[in-house]
């Protein structure tokens, strides 16, 4: 009988490896030096103290997400006799999960030690977390009679033993274990307390003024501990919390007959905090015996355990930061940044005739998300405003947006709202929202099977006399008010009549479930993204063959997907310069001789989370499109995104700047080397330091400040003020990539394509158009045939 070892070898040499992967990489291993890449601003002292810390617990909560969404579902592939293998290193499930493990005890070193470090330097200023082993005698009284007070009565400590079996601990909830000495001659028992989420988790200590001093609840527990258990002794303790396998397909459970949608993802929700462990964090210190009997019950390796001496969940550090004293909150934090104004918009005025009168682009956190959210506002009041529509995907709990979205419902608007119930741990907020809009009287829908939609696209129709015109808004990240304030993204806000029809056919097709609709300006995955960004490709690569100028420019949050690696790869080959912005992810190695010799690859890890996604084609950037998607097989073959183009001179000279200002970040910017490492950007002599996030924060002030105030009244005339900064326009023309002619479309599959609703002319402000007008010739319907249209049109506010 052959060895493991053996059998292994044997396979191997049965792989047929279709692929180079000189130029690639692994996408679990990329991504862990991501987050040590986040890690590392915990490490930067030109970081504010407390912030670094902020630092320490994102990169916690990314890694959890991590184990609980990779490795759990490679975990599950590795179980499979004939493994899939990965098309970027060629490694089989089990090889990846093996990978994964060896990487992980640096990692937590490495965390570990510098949540020490801050953790005592935050301490010498004032701000103190109390150990159980250090309290002073004041500390422990107060500690005790809070215990006694309100702790006490809350939990519910376990005894396990024969007769009462292990429980099952839910996923990502902190329990105190210890090992427990019975009074007879039992063999040693195991003892449970879960800490209760209902209560707040960080208790602050009475101390001096101008200090702040707390303890967490679990420490409360342990420094009582042994009066937990009656007559049972505590004979070691910890803190464990264990990460279960989270990567559930909604779609695969199958819908019971009958059953709501919602109620299915309800219960897949409950289904999750059983899945299978993937690790165990423990924190502080066990017996051998006492761990193993964890472990075992928990069906879990030697290699699955991960331990620390710190606390597990940081996630209770965001909620102290408004407790730190107001005397040390400059030096802790980052200075308080109000998102601004858009300079290009008067918000004494409707948003919807200056939209009109011209595309607008909002550039979050920089600008503030108003624009956007007074105008749905004023949609839902406006009596010419007849439909909204809109795709969630992750919505704020406090959210403005769906507040406007009820009010219109009730003030008799059609709206529409595609609410994806699987935007994954935020599906309960989902489920209450589209619950609550369903209420107000929206129509609520929800995304294809096995097609997330991940579109942000809203739309607001108008009828005006017999015409109808068509605002759309198109963003690269969430409709989100709370996100906007911490993710840097695009909102292109445009009237443009041939996206607009773009857009009425998207949602057209979305309430059909057609996933191949014919879209002339926008690229829609599953069908239309993929072959957009091949063609921008083949196009520059065409130019590099011929002897002219080539570059593409790219800015991701990951790139995984192989087909699009590869053709980049050939780019570069054929003289294209490659430029891009990827914050995570990078599949793909530059630098490789021969192969990515032209491709260049940054990321910033700064104050704000990078998050738009641009595609720009040309030296010039005649094409630009900005887009919800990134270079991710799931993204361009498994979900419904938009990518969108930029038109507007003025809003492509603001995206070529922006971009500009990031390519030259020498601070937060680091560079992927051929090896798939991230090193510092190398400044050239002399050069100065420049941070993008902080200029791009800096401009938005100056362009607040110089912004002219609107006129209420008469008054004499003022002296010039300095004028926001403008980009420089190009004198390019834009350009869109046409698609291919369609094949011949299958019988089965066919959806007869609406007729789209009728546009107003971009160039006519709000109120102005008179009649019905198309924007594309041989589409005038003639006679008795405009007559009815518009009758109907003016009855109904349907042309269909």
């Amino acid at each position: 009988m052959p060895s493991k070892i053996e059998k292994k070898q044997a396979a191997a040499k049965l792989r047929k490896p279709p692929r180079d992967f000189s130029y690639t990489q692994n996408r679990e291993l990329s991504w862990l030096r991501f987050d040590n890449r986040v890690l590392d601003e915990a490490f930067d002292e030109t970081v504010p103290l407390f912030e670094r810390l902020k630092f320490v617990s994102i990169f916690e909560s990314n890694l959890d997400e991590f184990l609980m969404v990779r490795v759990g579902g490679l975990s599950d592939l590795a179980e499979l006799k004939k493994q899939p293998v990965d098309n970027k290193s060629n490694m089989t499930a089990s090889e990846q999960v093996d990978a994964v493990m060896a990487e992980m005890p640096g990692l937590l070193t490495r965390w570990e030690s510098i949540f020490k470090s801050i953790e005592g330097k935050l301490d010498t200023l004032g701000v103190h977390r109390a150990h159980i082993d250090s309290l002073t005698p004041e500390e422990r009284t107060f500690v005790t009679r809070y215990f006694q007070a309100y702790v006490s009565p809350v939990i519910s400590p376990l005894v396990i033993d024969p007769r009462h079996p292990f429980p099952n601990l839910r996923n990502g909830a902190l329990y105190l274990a210890c090992g427990l000495d019975g009074a007879t001659d039992e063999e040693s028992l195991l003892g449970l307390i879960e800490i209760p989420a209902s209560m707040n988790r960080v208790v602050e200590i009475p101390s001096p003024t101008g200090t702040y001093s707390y303890i967490l609840l679990e420490d409360v527990i342990l420094a009582c501990l042994d009066s937990c258990f009656g007559s049972y002794k505590p004979l070691d303790r910890a803190l464990i919390r264990v990460t279960r396998n989270a990567d559930i397909d909604p779609d695969g459970e199958g819908v019971e007959e009958e059953e709501d949608y919602r109620q299915h993802m309800k219960r897949i929700l409950k289904k999750r905090l059983r899945l299978q462990p993937v690790v165990l964090a423990v924190s502080g210190s066990l017996e051998k015996a006492t761990l193993k009997t964890i472990r075992k019950a928990l069906e879990l390796s030697r290699r699955s355990v991960f331990t620390c001496d710190i606390p597990l969940d940081l996630g209770y550090v965001f909620g102290i930061e408004g407790k730190i004293p107001e005397h040390l909150r400059n030096e802790l934090l980052f200075t308080p940044f109000k998102p601004q104004p858009n300079p290009t918009i008067d918000m004494t005025r409707s948003i919807r005739e200056q939209v009109l009168q011209g595309d607008k682009l909002l550039f979050y956190p920089y600008e503030a998300m108003n624009p956007f959210l007074d105008l749905v506002h004023e949609a839902a009041y406006d009596p010419e405003c007849i439909s909204l529509r809109i795709t969630l995907y992750r919505v704020a709990k406090q959210s403005r947006l769906c507040e406007s979205l009820i009010d219109a419902a009730e003030n008799g608007k059609e709206v529409t709202v595609l609410m994806e119930l699987r935007a994954r741990f935020d599906e309960q907020n989902n489920i209450e929202w589209a619950e609550r809009l369903e209420e107000a009287g929206c129509t609520v829908i929800y995304g294809s099977e096995g097609f997330k939609c991940h579109s942000k696209i809203c739309q607001l129709t108008y009828r005006e006399g017999m015409a109808l015109t068509r605002l759309t808004l198109l963003g690269t990240g969430n409709f989100n008010e709370k996100t906007a304030k911490l993710y840097s993204d695009f909102m292109l806000m445009t009237a443009h009549p041939g996206i607009g029809e773009d857009a009425n056919l998207f949602f057209r097709n979305l309430s059909l479930g057609n996933l191949r609709g014919d879209y002339r300006f926008l690229g829609v995955a599953p069908v239309g993204l993929k072959p957009l960004i091949m063609r921008g490709l083949d196009r520059e690569i065409q130019r590099a063959l011929a002897g002219e100028p080539a570059r593409v420019f790219f800015k991701l949050n990951s790139l995984t997907d192989r087909e699009v690696i590869d053709k980049i790869a050939e780019a570069s080959c054929a003289g294209v310069r490659v430029d891009m912005i990827i914050r995570g992810i990078s599949c793909l190695k530059p630098g490789v001789p021969g192969k990515t010799e032209n491709v260049h690859v940054r990321s910033i890890v700064g104050r704000f989370l990078e998050h738009a996604r641009v595609y720009a084609f040309g030296v010039d950037s005649d094409m630009i499109y900005l887009s919800s998607a990134d270079m991710m097989t799931r993204n361009t073959e498994h979900r419904v995104e938009i990518a969108f183009p930029v038109l507007d001179p003025t809003c492509r000279a603001l995206v070529h700047e922006y971009m500009g200002m990031q390519l030259r970040d020498n601070v937060k910017a680091r560079s992927l080397t051929s090896d798939g490492t991230w090193v510092p950007v190398e400044r050239a002599e002399g050069e100065k330091p420049f941070n993008s996030q902080e200029a791009l924060l800096e401009r938005a002030y100056r362009n607040a400040e110089a912004a002219p105030e609107p006129v209420i009244e008469a008054k004499p005339a003022p002296e010039p003020e300095p004028q926001p900064v403008a980009p420089k326009v190009q004198e390019v023309q834009a350009t869109v990539i046409e698609p291919e002619p369609a094949p011949a479309p299958q019988p089965e599959s066919q959806v007869t394509k609406p007729a789209p609703e009728t546009s107003a002319r971009r160039d006519k402000p709000a109120g102005k158009t008179k009649a019905i007008e198309r924007h594309r010739p041989g589409r005038v319907r003639m006679g008795l045939g405009l007559i009815g249209l518009g009758l109907k049109t003016l009855i109904t506010g349907k042309t269909k």
